[in-house]
């Protein structure tokens, strides 16, 4: 736009719009997500597959489980390095395609070792995808929309998963095979999906600059977001592994009062984050994040007083208002942090984060729960509000990046 003012012209340039609706292929990839965590049928009945199918002890299945644990852990790495390389598009079709052989794999083995091999290689690839996707949602789609985007899929996880524990206790009761056979098939076609709607982002050779792992290395934010990740994890993942026993075994719950607690945070999940997820991306994302983390905290340090199922209720709901608070935040900031070229390596970093606490998580809350109830979710907590207040001072930086993302060339 021209405009004359005396002898005085002035050439404003309009702003340019920015797109108000997700793109395309990025509702590709979410369909494909609801579709796969549908079918995720087989892990949460893996224990009782080994034991009760096979006839394999407590012990044995334990260390399937392990085997499972420490293929994932190297899974995160290894599939941010691929994403990088072959493809985001390659990767995670490719991870989905082999775990969907492997599952079938599984569920025909019979003998020990063929089992364990499978358990190893299965955690190497059920979640290999998670680099891939989350570079493809922030290849895909505008800055100002990522939190959206990533709050989408986290509501796509826990809808497909509250889903398929409720349909996988019932094709047990038909027989163990079913399940492997329904993880498969929801497996493939999120591949199919994917490969067919979703188009290849990873930058061309000439368009990718050196680095590597060791990038990230020096990347000091991404690093100190990565341990508050690590905090967060260790703080979330108690709800899996402590908190069933804390109010079982110790308050004296019983195993449906603890279901019907537990039963809240998927129903305000499933309620509520799409539309929390909507108005909060308008603010800082680190601000936001840490108060999602200070909320989480205070819910389950409240647990040391939840002895009621109306207790413990109140606790899941409080810790669960800052799970939804915090909904895509950690993957929107690791997009604004991530160079385009190294996006697998930065989101394979932040996934490793989470598959390190859960090798942990169980080992340090085990060892507090022993020394008692307070010990246990006191530090649960203080966990929590320590990584609120990294966030807080990690902040800065993050913002910096922001605007210089944003910044006019």
């Amino acid at each position: 736009m021209t405009t004359t003012t005396g002898t005085t012209t002035t050439t404003t340039t309009p702003p340019v719009r920015q797109p108000r609706t997700l793109p395309g292929p990025f509702w590709a990839l979410w369909s494909g997500t609801l579709v796969n965590r549908l079918g995720t049928m087989v892990m949460p009945f893996t224990g009782v597959y080994l034991t009760q199918a096979r006839g394999f002890s407590v012990a044995v299945a334990g260390l399937a489980m392990t085997l499972f644990g420490i293929g994932s852990l190297m899974s995160q790495l290894a599939a941010g390095l691929l994403t990088d390389r072959i493809g985001r598009r390659a990767t995670l079709c490719g991870s989905m395609v082999g775990t969907a052989v492997v599952m079938l794999a599984l569920g025909y083995s019979t003998a020990l070792p063929a089992i364990l091999a499978g358990m190893f290689v299965l955690g190497l690839l059920i979640d290999a995808y998670r680099p891939a996707s989350s570079a493809l949602v922030a290849d895909l789609v505008p800055a100002a929309l990522r939190p959206r985007a990533f709050g989408l899929l986290f509501w796509a996880v826990n809808l497909g998963y509250a889903v398929a524990m409720v349909a996988g206790g019932w094709l047990a009761r038909l027989g163990f095979s079913w399940l492997f056979w329904a993880d498969a098939v929801t497996c493939t076609v999120f591949a199919v999906l994917v490969w067919r709607a979703v188009p290849e982002t990873r930058p061309t050779h000439d368009e990718r600059p050196a680095g590597g792992f060791g990038a990230v290395l020096r990347d000091r934010a991404m690093l100190a977001f990565t341990v508050i990740t690590l905090g967060q994890a260790l703080v979330y993942l108690q709800t899996v592994t402590m908190l069933p026993v804390a109010m079982t075994d110790v308050a004296g719950l019983s195993p449906s009062e603890f279901g019907m607690a537990m039963a809240l945070n998927g129903l305000l999940i499933v309620a509520l984050q799409p539309f929390v997820s909507a108005r909060l991306d308008r603010f800082d994302p680190s601000r936001v994040m840490a108060l999602g983390l200070a909320v989480m905290a205070l819910g389950f340090a409240a647990t040391a007083y939840a002895t009621t199922v109306a207790g413990l209720a109140v606790t899941v709901a409080v810790w669960t208002a800052g799970e939804i608070v915090t909904a895509g935040i950690g993957g929107t900031i690791v997009a604004t942090l991530a160079p385009a070229h190294l996006r697998g390596r930065y989101n394979g970093v932040y996934g490793f984060a989470w598959a390190l606490a859960a090798v942990v998580a169980p080992l340090a809350g085990s060892r507090l729960l022993t020394a008692g109830v307070e010990a246990l979710w006191f530090s649960v907590g203080g966990a929590g509000l320590l990584a609120a207040a990294g966030m807080l001072a990690v902040g800065p930086a993050i913002r910096r990046r922001t605007a210089a993302a944003v910044a006019p060339l």
